[in-house]
């Protein structure tokens, strides 16, 4: 069975009307509409009745519609349209826009124009009042949208209108999300520019309109031919056009029954929902919305979490272009939320193919996983059902993807001083991988801690995994584990405690594999399961690597292939075939024990496990504390196959892009070097290799013993150089 699709504000599936309309252009009616000839001339005649079409549903002249590639291509052609026919200016906006009006107006400010953000209320709206206190002898142009596409917030675009008339101000709304959904009058709104999405209203993706009123002058954005009134040249998507047409003159022909139904339902969801679970909360107005939106706050519980308990409904945690984040929606901390109502936030967008009884089916679901997620007598499951139970899907994001991020971190560090001590060996300023305590001249101990959320779906894998990662600080600092600790959280009110008992099983055997006892620990009761180990661990204070240590003209040397942090993002989202999810299970539950015994025999300069900041994050603090370079080639670098095609359907853990940002000034990349490679060299990794750096004259030596004991995939991957700190990447 398909999952109930609730997500109609991010897109919705074609009309079977407009498919039929659109057919004949996909075989015999193929002419270019530039063209004099009868192809040309049925393709042009086409065009026409949609853009009559289009002008018809919104009560505008056909010749104040232009087509365009979708809602963000309309928005950018009117507001960049109209500061490039002004030179300089004023813009008013408010700070709930689409990114498609709020990134035009942030490249506008870096030209000669300013922008002022209007705040909303705690419903999403934007006071009128507001919008005319903020008009200045310099205002060009007033930007605001009709309905809000996160909370389905309609704004007082008729009063907004009213104003800018009478100051003579050019007035855009972005009316993406409601074209289509409601009744749209240009007339009425008293707007000059109007903008229009085609796959919001059940017609193709990547077509659009915008509405301009006659008389105002827009300077084009995109130059080539002389069409669309010479303001959006390149030849006509005809078959699309013909179905955004299509599509408008269905809604306005059945648009009173179509609003209707899509209140029923919606009045329908969220009173069933409010009656069982009393607490849900509606984000934004109870009328002035939407008929088809409910963005609903479901108190103590990620939304993350909860979507993934329920893959039968397709919902979105956020606007549609963030819903793979875990940010807070910039339009729910527009109107006052805190981050705990913000990521506990989802929006249900209902469309004219949902059914009372897909509405049924999916308050059924929502009301059941909410009661599971905080209700014992919900939970408690046969111990043959556990098996069956997906880990990922109780977390909001995967290992150590899930750590704070690193340019965060070192900030708070920076304002953290810790006693000095004679027998203190390491500190904060070190970034090394544990503590360091010496006892005396031969004895040191080497303590660390790690845990995490789950990072695949098997209880014994997570435990396996989260301990052979909590044992590679102790590898990396040259130390051997004496003992460990358990660390747990566990939602039991949402789990069967067997589970627990596998996670605890699954370290228990890499423990035994590392030839040390779990000797005790802690739990408390959580919302998300955690897994960890504090490890403590012996080494001669002479033998002690550092990641500060680096020596000018040492060669670098990974042990473990890069990918993990992507394929794992991938794995939660069931895109990983099952060769390529035992190879990751296999690498992160395997020990760096013997790397790094093996290392202790050479002369090794500095050593860090590479984790949660990435190869280029763990290499960025080891060449900054140094002051050297190291200058690595991305060619020679392991890299875990199916890594790069996943990039390229879109898999990027939000670690691995805050990892990019964190090294982006202290990275010099080679101009071939592409995107995705770069993605991939900032990956979180959980349970990495060893990252080490040794004279050249040892390196091969070295290698060979390494590859001689199954570290097969161990290579040189750049060198260190005299610098100040950077890492240079070549191809």
């Amino acid at each position: 069975m398909k999952p109930i699709y609730l997500d109609h504000n991010a897109s919705t599936p074609l009309d079977e009307e407009v498919i039929q309309a659109m057919t004949p252009y996909l075989k015999e009616s193929f002419g270019n509409p530039s063209s004099s000839h009868y192809y040309g001339k049925q393709s042009k005649v086409a065009i026409e009745k949609a853009r009559g079409q289009v002008a018809g549903l919104i009560n505008c002249n056909s010749d104040e519609i232009i087509f365009t590639g979708g809602g963000s291509e309309s928005n950018n052609l009117a507001i960049r349209g109209i500061a490039e026919s002004f030179g300089k200016g004023h813009i008013i906006t408010s700070s709930i826009e689409h990114p498609a009006v709020l990134e035009v107006c942030k490249y506008l400010e870096g030209k000669n124009f300013t922008v002022s953000y209007l705040p909303v209320d705690k419903y999403g709206i934007i006071d009128p009042k507001s919008v005319e206190m903020a008009i200045t002898d310099d205002t060009i142009l007033i930007t605001v949208m009709l309905a809000n596409n996160e909370v389905g917030t309609l704004e007082p675009i008729k009063e907004i209108g009213e104003i800018a008339r009478r100051e003579k101000i050019i007035f855009h709304t972005d009316a993406a999300q409601a074209v289509g959904k409601i009744d749209v009058d240009v007339n009425t709104l008293s707007v000059d520019l109007l903008s229009i999405a085609g796959h919001k209203m059940n017609a193709p993706k990547g077509v659009g309109a915008l509405y301009i009123k006659n008389g105002i002058k827009l300077q084009p954005i995109i130059f080539g031919a002389e069409h669309e009134r010479g303001l959006r040249p390149g030849t006509e998507n005809v078959l699309e056009i013909v179905g955004l047409g299509a599509a408008a003159e269905i809604f306005k022909r059945n648009k009173d029954q179509i609003i209707s139904k899509q209140w029923d339902l919606s009045n329908s969801f969220l009173n069933e929902i409010k009656t069982s679970l009393p607490n849900v909360k509606l984000n934004g107005h109870k009328e002035k919305r939407l008929p088809n939106t409910l963005n609903l706050f479901f108190p103590g519980i990620d939304s993350n979490s909860l979507l993934s308990a329920i893959p039968e409904i397709a919902a979105s945690a956020g606007a549609a272009c963030h819903s793979t984040s875990i940010t807070p929606s910039h339009v729910l901390k527009a109107m006052g939320f805190d981050t705990e109502q913000a990521l506990g936030s989802i929006r249900f967008s209902l469309g004219r193919t949902t059914t009372d009884r897909e509405i049924k089916i999916a308050v059924k679901k929502i009301i059941k996983t909410v009661k599971s997620l905080t209700s014992v007598s919900h939970i408690r499951e046969s111990i043959s059902e556990h098996t069956n139970i997906k880990l990922t899907q109780y977390t909001h994001g995967l290992g150590c993807a899930c750590k704070i991020r690193p340019q965060n971190l070192e900030k708070i560090l920076k304002k953290i001083a810790l006693p000095n001590s004679d027998s203190q060996h390491l500190s904060f300023d070190s970034s090394d991988d544990a503590a360091v305590y010496k006892v005396n001249d031969k004895i040191a101990i080497v303590s660390t801690v790690d845990f995490f959320t789950p990072i695949v779906d098997d209880p014994y894998d997570f435990g396996r995994i989260a301990a052979a990662n909590s044992l590679s600080d102790i590898y990396a600092m040259g130390a051997k584990p004496s003992f460990a600790l358990n660390i747990a959280a566990f939602p039991e009110k949402r789990l069967p405690i067997e589970v627990l008992e596998n996670i605890l099983k699954g370290a228990q055997s890499i423990a035994k594999e590392a030839g040390i006892p779990i000797l005790g620990g802690h739990t408390i009761e959580d919302n998300e399961p955690k897994f960890g180990l504090a490890v403590t661990g012996i080494i001669d204070p002479a033998k002690i690597l550092k990641n500060n240590s680096l020596r000018e003209s040492d060669v670098l040397i990974l042990t473990k292939p890069l990918g993990l942090g992507i394929l794992t993002t991938a794995l939660k989202q069931e895109m990983l075939d099952e060769r390529t999810r035992n190879n990751i299970i296999s690498i992160m539950t395997e020990l760096n024990a013997k790397s790094a015994q093996i290392i202790s025999r050479y002369p090794v300069s500095a050593c860090t496990d590479v984790t949660g900041f990435g190869l280029l994050g763990h290499l960025s603090e080891m060449v900054k504390s140094n002051m050297l370079d190291a200058e690595i080639s991305y060619s020679q670098i392991p890299v875990i196959p199916e890594t790069e095609r996943m990039i390229s359907l879109g898999i990027v853990p939000g670690g691995t892009k805050s990892n990019m940002e964190f090294v982006e000034s202290n990275v010099m990349w080679n101009d071939s070097i592409q995107k995705y490679k770069k993605i991939i060299l900032c990956d979180s990794q959980t349970s990495g290799g060893l990252l080490f750096s040794i004279n050249e004259k040892f390196s091969e030596e070295l290698l060979a013993e390494l590859h001689k004991n199954d570290i097969e995939q161990a290579g040189i991957i750049g060198k260190i150089i005299q610098g100040e700190g950077k890492i240079k990447v070549g191809i």
